[in-house]
C-alpha cells in the first residue's frame, strides 16, 4: 500500500513538473513564464517531498522533506517576485497582447519604489469620507514620474 501512495505521488509531482517544463515553452513573455513555472514547479517539488515521506516514514527524513517544502514554499514565490521586479525595472517587454500594464505610470525608476493605488475617493473625486485625511496633509504632493517605456 505504502509503494502505491509513494508511485501516486511521484506521478502527480512529475505532472506538475511537467505542466512547468510546458508552460516555460508556451507562455508568450517573462512574466507569464515565471508565473506558470513557480507554481507548478512549486506543486511538483510538494508532491515529491510528500512521497519522500511516505516511502522513507522515518522521523528524520520526514522533518526534512518538511523542512525542504517549507523552505521551497517560503523562497520560490520571493525569488520570482524579485526577479519580475528586476526584469520590469530593467525594461523586458510585456507580451504585444498585454492589455494593462497597471505599473507604467506608478512604478519610479529612479527610487525603484511604487507609488500606493488610488483610493475610490481619489477616483470618483468624491472628498474623503472624514472631511480631511491626516495623511494628506503631511505627506508630499506626487511626483509624476513616466514608467518604463514598453513597446
Amino acid at each position: 500500500m505504502q509503494e502505491i501512495v509513494c508511485a501516486i505521488l511521484v506521478l502527480i509531482g512529475a505532472l506538475f513538473m511537467i505542466i512547468a517544463g510546458i508552460g516555460l515553452l508556451r507562455m508568450p513573455d517573462l512574466f507569464m513564464r515565471m508565473s506558470c513555472t513557480t507554481k507548478a514547479s512549486t506543486l511538483g517539488m510538494g508532491f515529491l517531498m510528500m512521497a519522500v515521506a511516505v516511502r522513507f516514514p522515518n522521523l528524520e527524513i520526514i522533518t526534512r522533506a518538511l523542512a525542504v517544502t517549507l523552505f521551497v514554499l517560503l523562497t520560490s514565490p520571493v525569488a520570482a517576485h524579485m526577479i519580475a521586479r528586476a526584469a520590469y525595472v530593467s525594461g523586458v517587454p510585456l507580451w504585444k497582447r498585454t492589455l494593462v500594464d497597471q505599473l507604467c505610470s506608478r512604478y519610479d525608476l529612479c527610487a525603484c519604489t511604487l507609488d500606493s493605488c488610488p483610493t475610490t475617493d481619489e477616483l470618483t473625486g468624491a472628498p474623503p469620507v472624514n472631511g480631511n485625511s491626516a495623511d494628506e496633509e503631511t505627506s508630499p504632493a506626487p511626483e509624476s514620474h513616466s514608467g518604463p517605456h514598453r513597446t
